[in-house]
């Protein structure tokens, strides 16, 4: 029973209440003059939402008691903090609801004994301990340390007993028909397979070790995959028309690697499959095993056999029935793509992220697609979980295109709305887009009234793409600021102009992108590699960056830049990355300050001076003129700690940061760090590899990685993994980590 103030009225006796219910309304109102306003408006509106329906009604209540209620509400309050300790200790039982700081305890008392910490994320250290005994049990097999190597990592693993890929005479008492020692040519999944984690061709031995990261087939190897990037889901996102029959699944129009939407494991004996891991989904996988990857159900009349695809198609708002869809090779050929679909059929290219229609079925005016692609982490705009503060009551929300059909008429709106304010109306606007639309707009420009601070966002669990004809100017009142969040801009860059009637003080981009480049060509590569994708050219703006990617950045000298967890990539360590406007670009001299905690940067730095530099990677090559790749004009302020900078660069003195030759200098350049990819748009970009040297991967202040993906410390979680290893391998094997993404 939940003791709260009308159940603790019905208690008393009848007398008590009436008594207590004449009193209030002789006294009035018990509501403080705030609540009264707040309830005076509520009541004046004519069609309330559900939360101010229910805050309406609080109010009512409230504004009913007595002093006999007030106090039994005071006890109420009191009581409640009791029964959630209460049930706060019943959960503390169990390792599935406990605390956190209650994980540690439950381990000691089975002897689980605590690895390395991987920031603040407990959820690794929960899940090994409820495997534990379990894991025990299974010492030694490979279905166990696969469940340790996920439960550790957090990663998707798949173990490899290599000694069943021998091709070696067999044992007549004990035949295995399936471990043909030659491929059946004919077997495409099988070929395709080949090298992976879900190889099944049979190889000669390999006497090498298998800890030294070469040898593999061998009867005591066993092979443990790990997954680093992570599938992260984009729901009905436009698809960007080629022509009347053919899509590009990428609102970039570049080509997009599908990813699987891994499924969890049901029990601790299955070993992964490839829908249990976050990999990129190949053509021989979707055509043998369609119902796995693509639409929720056979048929539009069928049941529900997928609740969660990793793919699907919808032709003006229906979705495509799995019968007509098959997998196809559409790479270009000759200026064309390589194959035409059947007859009857929609065929996808899930390599390339391609679409393409039948000649014999009709063209639909809108196509919309459900995917996953690969990234790290949750980095740059995403429909991932973002934390965000409540926005402050009586903030004036516009909704996109719920109330307004296109960001430009929501910013007319706005400007309508601000007009019309009165002086104690708070001085704060949110613009949210509700879905994960392509938004093209044409002569879009942003004006924040003066003391206003604008937020143009996401909603919850959305990614919308907005695509630009040309540059987007932001200008504002004196004091304004400005905030993007949750967004994909693309087709121009980002400008605020230095003129006189600008008043602008902030701008901020969180978990955003600012497509690198400005946008992406059909071959993936960037449109306009040289040109800046934020230009301020105003003094006196505080710009910030918070789990964004950006291209270049050109900063007028007095500005100033922070950005942490965050990625500024001038598509090439020869181009400035950071300076002052210069034509678009940031090539003009020195840009304003510059402050990077846990951040990526790839091309050259030019500051006027630095607040603080940490755990950040500088990744740059000086400019034919001999200047040097990263310079500050202002040596005697700031601090660059812990970070990777290039040779020769000219910056405050550096504490405990690392640094080599650039790699046109021979062999010392095996100290630098080493990219999967340097492309936007590629799942591995600006991942550091595994043979990036370990004073990278773990030169941070806190032993983490240096770069944007600090967070994520990849470095301990496969020392955590080796440590694990040593107590649950079985005597006469060797384990070998191998990275499949």
């Amino acid at each position: 029973m939940s003791l709260d103030v009308e159940t603790l009225l019905r208690l008393l006796p009848a007398i008590h209440r009436q008594r207590d219910a004449e009193t209030a309304a002789a006294l009035g109102t018990s509501l403080t003059p705030a609540e009264s306003a707040e309830l005076a408006a509520l009541e004046a509106l004519a069609a309330p939402s559900l939360a101010e329906q229910g805050r309406l009604a609080a109010l009512r209540e409230r504004a009913a008691h007595g002093p006999l209620a007030a106090l039994l509400e005071a006890f109420a309050g009191e009581f409640a903090v009791v029964e959630e300790n209460l049930a706060q200790l019943y959960d503390d039982l169990f390792i599935e609801t406990c605390a956190d700081w209650v994980v540690p305890y439950i381990g000691d008392l089975i002897g689980y004994e605590p690895l390395h910490g991987q920031g603040q994320d407990h959820a690794p250290a929960r899940a090994e301990v409820a495997h534990t005994i379990a894991l025990r049990r299974r010492k030694g097999t490979a279905t166990a340390l696969e469940q340790i190597a996920a439960d550790v990592t957090g990663w998707g693993a798949r173990v490899v007993e290599y000694f069943e890929l021998l091709a070696a005479t067999q044992y007549l008492g004990h035949l295995r028909p399936h471990c043909r020692a030659t491929a059946d040519l004919r077997d495409a999944t099988a070929l395709a397979a080949r090298g992976g984690p879900f190889e099944r061709l049979r190889h000669t031995v390999d006497v090498r070790r298998i800890e030294s990261g070469r040898g593999r087939f061998n009867i005591p190897n066993i092979g443990i995959f790990l997954w680093r990037l992570q599938a992260f889901r984009h729901s009905l996102s436009p698809a960007v028309r080629v022509d009347g029959r053919r899509w590009l699944v990428s609102p970039l129009g570049q080509p997009l690697a599908l990813f699987t939407h891994p499924r969890a494991e049901d029990e601790i004996a299955h070993l992964a499959e490839p829908i249990n891991v976050p990999a990129p989904i190949r053509r021989p996988m979707l055509a043998a095993d369609l119902a796995l990857y693509y639409g929720t159900r056979a048929a539009p009349d069928a049941p529900l056999d997928n609740a969660e695809p990793s793919l699907v198609l919808f032709f003006d708002g229906v979705e495509v029935p799995r019968a007509r869809i098959i997998a196809c090779n559409l790479a270009d050929a000759g200026g064309a793509w390589a194959h035409e679909p059947p007859a009857g059929r929609v065929a996808v290219d899930p390599e390339l992220g391609r679409i393409a229609l039948a000649a014999d079925l009709p063209a639909p005016t809108r196509v919309a697609v459900t995917y996953y692609d690969g990234f790290s982490a949750a980095l740059g705009g995403g429909e991932y979980a973002r934390t965000r503060n409540a926005d402050p009551q009586g903030t004036t929300l516009i909704q996109v295109p719920a109330e307004q059909p296109t960001i430009a008429a929501a910013l007319v709106a706005f400007e309508t709305a601000a007009a019309g304010a009165t002086p104690e109306t708070p001085r704060v606007a949110v613009i949210e887009i509700g879905d994960s639309g392509r938004y093209e707009e044409a002569a879009l420009a942003i004006q924040v009234p003066p003391g206003w601070s604008l937020t143009l966002r996401a909603a919850a669990e959305r990614r919308p793409a907005l695509s630009l004809p040309g540059a987007l100017d932001v200008t504002g009142g004196a004091g304004s600021t400005l905030t993007l969040d949750g967004l994909l801009i693309a087709g121009g860059a980002l400008r605020v102009p230095d003129d006189a009637d600008n008043g602008l003080v902030g701008l901020a981009l969180v978990h955003a992108t600012l497509v690198p480049g400005i946008t992406l060509a059909a071959d993936g590569t960037p449109s306009e590699p040289l040109a800046a994708s934020l230009i301020v050219a105003r003094e006196g703006v505080a710009v910030t960056l918070d789990h964004a990617i950006t291209g270049a950045i050109a900063l007028a000298e007095g500005s100033w830049l922070a950005a942490a967890d965050s990625i500024i990539d001038a598509t090439d360590p020869t181009q400035p990355a950071f300076g002052a406007p210069s034509g678009g670009s940031a090539g003009g001299g020195p840009g304003g300050t510059l402050s990077l905690d846990a951040c990526t940067l790839i091309g050259r730095v030019d500051a006027l001076a630095v607040g603080l530099v940490a755990n950040s990677l500088l990744y740059a090559r000086a400019a034919a003129s001999g200047e040097p790749a990263v310079q500050v004009r202002r040596r005697q302020d700031g601090c660059v700690r812990f970070s990777y900078l290039p040779t020769a660069s000219r910056v405050p003195h550096p504490h405990r940061c690392q640094s080599a030759p650039e790699p046109a200098w021979g062999a010392a350049a095996a100290a630098a760090p080493c990219f999967t990819s340097r492309r936007y748009g590629t799942p591995g970009y600006c991942q550091l590899t595994a043979t990036t040297p370990g004073a990278i991967r773990t030169g941070a202040d806190d032993e983490g990685e240096m770069g944007a993906f600090h967070a994520l410390f990849p470095a301990q979680r496969e020392a955590n993994l080796r440590v694990r290893l040593q107590e649950h391998l079985r005597a006469g094997l060797a384990a070998g980590i191998i990275y499949a993404s």
